[in-house]
């Protein structure tokens, strides 16, 4: 379970506090630098949308509090800058709150990030953020071993994911000679093959194609189908609507709508995400209700 409760992230506060570059001496870290250092890196992961811009007080997230239960697939929607992807940073401790609390099946992120990064699998918008080896197959192969997995599972999870993102012709190529679109699909591979509890996918269609997106949806479905919490922040709801259990909007870096999709649809255009327009993306009842009784449990 991942559980928000009351959460305030500040960038503004942050800036402000580190801002007077005379407070420091010689032998003192920059905090300024430090400070902008992790807000440029906050805007490339996030393909170059300010984030950080959320709410007029200067709160990128201001008093978030979300339950997320165990299998539940959830969309985390909102237009850009509403702090969605500040929002799913502080799931693994990338970004620590100023107020408030995350917690990852009962882990503080910050506190225990080892722990919670092997349990929260992240794909960022920016795949260059994530990819470590020089081949496809090596970066894929990274994470499990990392896990300590013995050599025919290693093998069983690298192929098993490069298949799912259409790259197993490609396995030993360099990643830098691939196009953008291919290492978005690596770095996917990358986090499925470590099979987590929880996947978080910010914009994962982004660099797709209509073939590498179908067969993301796939695996998205029978991840969905099991015991594996799925979150997708997500401007792209084609295809999303008719698997999600329920639909998260930020606004202004604050908890807008949180309910099922069938109740919630008529209110996303409003709040400027995009609505599928066709039946057959549109906002049938997922036969997951059976499987998620409390998925229906929010801020």
């Amino acid at each position: 379970m991942i559980r928000v409760e009351n959460l305030v992230f500040e960038y503004e506060r942050r800036a402000v506090a580190a801002a007077p570059a005379e407070r420091n001496t010689p032998n003192e870290p920059d905090e300024t630098a430090s400070r902008a250092s992790e807000r440029d890196d906050t805007a490339e992961s996030t393909g170059g949308r300010n984030d950080t811009a959320a709410s007029t007080d200067g709160r990128t997230l201001d008093g978030i509090s979300l339950t997320i239960p165990d299998g539940e697939f959830l969309l985390l929607a909102g237009p850009n800058g509403s702090g969605k992807s500040t929002l799913v940073k502080q799931f693994v401790g990338l970004l620590e709150p100023d107020a408030g609390s995350v917690r990852v099946d009962g882990l503080d992120p910050a506190a225990e990030p080892v722990r919670v990064r092997s349990a929260v699998g992240m794909v960022f918008q920016s795949p260059r953020d994530q990819l470590v080896a020089s081949t496809v197959e090596a970066d894929v192969a990274f994470g499990p071993e990392n896990l300590g997995l013995d050599r025919p599972e290693i093998q069983r999870r690298v192929e098993e994911a490069l298949s799912t993102v259409r790259m197993s012709d490609r396995r030993t190529e360099r990643v830098v000679d691939l196009s953008g679109g291919e290492r978005a699909r690596v770095a996917l591979a990358g986090v499925l093959a470590m099979e987590p509890s929880h996947l978080v996918l910010d914009e994962p269609f982004i660099g797709l194609d209509a073939r590498a997106r179908e067969s993301v949806l796939e695996h998205v479905r029978e991840l969905a189908a099991g015991d594996t919490t799925v979150v997708v922040v997500t401007h792209d709801l084609r295809q999303l609507l008719t698997l999600a259990d329920r639909v998260v909007v930020l606004s202004d870096g604050r908890v807008a709508v949180d309910g099922a999709p069938a109740d919630v649809r008529d209110r996303l255009s409003a709040l400027g995400v995009d609505v599928p327009a066709t039946a057959d993306e549109g906002c049938r009842q997922p036969p997951s209700d059976q499987r998620h009784q409390s998925s229906s449990g929010g801020a």
